[in-house]
């Protein structure tokens, strides 16, 4: 039998048995899928007289008293209730028993039998339990915490506990004999009324969002239980317990109102935004109108979130929610999108109105904003985009207004563009490359491939460039070009960069294991991973731990990567103690300071293949890549031309004395079984 029904049946009997019994001993059985009996309740007297263990069979629980019960109990017939005595021997004494059997079916289906038993004794004694049982069914009313008033079968109200009075502000003798529906709203009297027949059925009930009027006039908002009291099986009262849930319901507002709108701001959330859209779209495609998503943009917020502190920025951005609240037409929906956007919905707005309005809003941005008695100039970019032309969804609108501002950030900020095809080229979904990028270790979709770098006088190759693939599930290869910029952006580039290192030196190691010639791999290395404070000591760990010659491992850094003079030094110093070879990669891309190459323990310079294509025909490449050969070999440098994917182009370097070439001339980065099945032999 289930807990709740079990739960019911106790309050409806139990209530019903203070009155109108007072045996010492009260059991309540089941019936299992056996046609058997379980017991299910039993009180002290009970288990004391019988057994201490309640969760057992009914036969084993009464032992002998069990046979004349059930020969009673199954003469039952069902819903009904039967008084009977039975004689007992207890100590070898004979012992009249007075037994009270109830059977009960429940919605169900499951059936029960609630069985009260007492020992015959005077009839002072039994004044004296019943009194006891009354004080204890009035203690158990009177110092309840809930409102509980009782009322008859003609809507009187025949009691009220003290509750009452604290909660409605009603004494006892002010309610006394009127009708509780004096005290219902007008509204909610037929619900009532309705709710009070299922109680007098015999049915405890209740009835959520109802409404009690205070004795101060005002409705109090309640949750209201019905529990109807018993007696020879007839309803002679109701119990109506009260909760206020003012408190619950002002909760409620609040949470309601927290959900739908920003903590900071108090403007509207996205989650409101979502359902509002709904509503605008249906309206407009109805009308055939449009609906403009204006997506505004800080400009700049983050650099004003360093200079004022998180709580700056947090005035500063209530600053702006206000303003434009206060430029917003009546008609318009103003979000607060993420930190530092915002979104306007505007419906029925032409392309001419929402540029003014647009305008508008990059004008008042023009005026200062004041914190701590200081001014503040603060700009914003806009983009826009309009329903249903740009699309039919929110996310298509959102993606498209955000493709806008992008667009105008990048193109100087403090403007606004409507959404244009032109944008999608600039806007690649990085954020679900990054997600995916987050997991390529972990499912095997990194990969290292080598190309080689070639002798030019002797075709000897000596060491290999180690460059970083990725073969994704979802976007199949993606180009170096496009995911090693999101993992320096989003730091995925230092859990990778270390990846890498592991996996060449791994792989030096089992070479130099295999007896295999001794060779360099070049490993590039990013501007942030060469500037962490312990790149030096992880490098050195690495060399230790795989048992690699330090001078097979060569570490390429970019132009961008020498800007911080003193820092750079000590770091390059530091791994050439090591014994590591230092190469600058893109050589006249970047920093290009001449100053560097004389005060950096730099070996080994790569030119970028931007000067190597079309040298063959392009003077101006040829010289350049010249110079570079011949300042590099002045100061002692090696020198290597990235690109090479023609012989001319390959003749033009050896004449100028460049030492090694990489390019498509030779070979295009290939994998490790076929980099050593094509350029390793044993060594003798």
């Amino acid at each position: 039998m289930g807990h709740i029904a079990v739960k019911g049946l106790f309050e409806k009997i139990i209530e019903s048995y203070i009155f109108e019994h007072s045996f010492n001993m009260f059991i309540i059985i089941g019936k299992n899928n056996q046609n058997d009996f379980d017991v299910l309740y039993a009180n002290s007297l009970a288990i004391q007289c019988f057994s201490e263990e309640i969760n057992q069979s009914a036969s084993c629980f009464f032992g002998d008293f069990w046979k004349p019960i059930n020969r009673k109990l199954r003469k039952l017939p069902s819903n009904s209730t039967y008084k009977t005595e039975v004689n007992v021997i207890k100590n070898k004494e004979r012992i009249l028993y007075e037994i009270d059997l109830q059977h009960r079916t429940v919605d169900s289906g499951n059936e029960f039998v609630c069985i009260g038993l007492r020992e015959r004794m005077d009839i002072f004694a039994d004044r004296e339990s019943l009194t006891m049982l009354e004080h204890k069914y009035t203690s158990v009313i009177d110092h309840n915490l809930d409102p509980i008033i009782t009322i008859n079968k003609k809507l009187k109200i025949i009691n009220a506990n003290r509750a009452v009075h604290e909660v409605f502000g009603y004494r006892f003798k002010e309610l006394s004999d009127r009708s509780i529906l004096n005290l219902i709203g007008d509204d909610e009297a037929e619900d009532f009324q309705l709710f009070f027949l299922q109680a007098l059925s015999g049915e405890s009930i209740e009835m959520e969002g109802s409404t009690l009027f205070h004795k101060g006039g005002c409705l109090l908002p309640t949750y209201l239980k019905a529990i109807p009291v018993v007696i020879d099986g007839v309803v002679e009262e109701i119990h109506m317990i009260f909760r206020d849930t003012s408190v619950h319901q002002a909760n409620d507002e609040k949470l309601q109102f927290l959900s739908y709108h920003d903590q900071l701001t108090g403007l509207w959330n996205r989650r409101a935004m979502n359902e509002h859209f709904d509503e605008d779209a249906t309206s407009a495609l109805k009308n055939k109108e449009r609906l403009s998503v204006i997506h505004v943009g800080i400009d700049r917020f983050k650099l004003i979130n360093e200079s004022l502190g998180q709580n700056g920025g947090d005035e500063i951005l209530k600053m702006v929610a206000e303003r434009l609240k206060m430029i917003c037409p009546a008609s318009a929906r103003l979000y607060r999108n993420s930190s530092d956007e915002f979104i306007i919905s505007m419906k029925n707005h032409s392309v001419s109105k929402t540029e003014n309005f647009s305008q508008k809003i990059l004008n008042d941005f023009g005026k200062p904003f004041y914190y701590n008695h200081q001014e503040y100039f603060i700009s914003a970019s806009i983009g826009i985009s309009v329903y249903p032309e740009d699309g039919k969804t929110l996310e298509a609108l959102l993606r498209k207004s955000e493709q806008a501002l992008t667009y105008v950030k990048d193109r100087g900020r403090a403007h606004y563009r409507f959404y244009g095809v032109e944008m999608n080229s600039v806007f690649p979904d990085e954020v679900l490359m990054e997600s995916h990028l987050r997991r390529a270790i972990e499912l095997d979709e990194l990969a290292i491939h080598y190309q080689p770098q070639v002798d030019l006088k002797t075709g000897h190759i000596g060491s290999f460039e180690a460059l970083l693939r990725w073969n994704n599930r979802k976007f199949g290869f993606v180009s170096p070009a496009h995911f090693i910029p999101i993992a320096e952006e989003s730091g995925l580039i230092h859990g990778i960069g270390d990846w890498v290192l592991d996996q060449v030196c791994s792989q030096l190691k089992e070479w130099q294991n295999k007896g295999f010639k001794p060779v360099r791999i070049a490993v590039n290395i990013s501007p942030k991973q060469f500037r962490m404070e312990n790149f030096v000591d992880k490098l050195k760990k690495k060399i230790i731990r795989y048992g690699i010659i330090p001078c097979s491992l060569e570490v390429e850094i970019t132009e961008s990567a020498l800007t911080n003079r003193d820092e750079t030094l000590a770091i390059l110093n530091e791994l050439k103690k090591i014994g590591i070879f230092i190469s600058v990669d893109d050589f006249g891309t970047g920093y290009s300071s001449l100053s560097y190459l004389k005060q950096y323990p730099i070996d080994i310079i790569k030119i970028d293949r931007s000067f190597i294509k079309d040298i063959e025909t392009d003077p101006k490449n040829e010289a350049i890549a010249k110079t570079i050969i011949n300042l590099a070999h002045n100061l002692g440098m090696e020198v290597i031309a990235e690109g090479v994917e023609k012989d001319l182009q390959a003749s033009i370097l050896l004449g100028a004395n460049c030492q090694k070439a990489q390019g498509f001339l030779y070979s295009k980065a290939i994998p490790v079984e076929e980099l050593v099945e094509r350029y390793f032999v044993y060594s003798v």
